[in-house]
């Protein structure tokens, strides 16, 4: 037996007529769950009601799974402004930030990133100095957001 194309011609392994694929199926390993927020004003917290999305075993084009990962988007840093010695807890609000891992201010990790919610996160601001780019790190990437914030020169410099 062997491997023919349409004209009769034998095809080898090596030329196998095959092309890589561009978006490869995967399999899921374990069920996997999309949340979603109740409607507003019943009280439910966020993130509370889950449907099934994969079971365990699905195959999924690779695609399919890296839309599931949404970049996060930045609408507002509350406060905007705080002291070169750092130390403010930031507000940051926005879309798809419940999957922050990690928030800089010029280049310098905050501390105690609490994520709230997929649109609120709150973080401590490092030292530094003048306007910082703020960024935010996550499954997608980092997403930045230029003067973001700005440290303020103390009173006594």
């Amino acid at each position: 037996m062997g491997l023919y194309k349409e004209n009769g011609q034998r095809i080898t392994k090596a030329a196998f007529p095959a092309a890589a694929l561009d978006d490869p199926p995967i399999r899921v390993t374990e069920d996997v769950y999309v949340s979603e927020p109740y409607g507003r004003g019943d009280g439910q917290p966020e993130g509370s009601k889950r449907f099934l999305l994969y079971p365990a075993g699905t195959i999924v084009l690779r695609s399919a799974v890296d839309r599931l990962f949404t970049m996060a988007t930045v609408t507002r840093i509350s406060p905007s402004k705080g002291p070169g010695a750092g130390g403010t807890t930031v507000a940051i609000k926005g879309a798809n930030l419940d999957g922050i891992s990690a928030v800089t201010f010029g280049g310098t990790a905050g501390s105690e990133l609490h994520v709230r919610s997929a649109s609120e996160l709150t973080v401590k601001t490092p030292p530094g100095k003048g306007s910082v780019t703020v960024e935010l790190t996550d499954d997608t990437g980092t997403m930045s957001t230029t003067n973001g914030f700005t440290y303020e020169a103390s009173a006594e410099g």
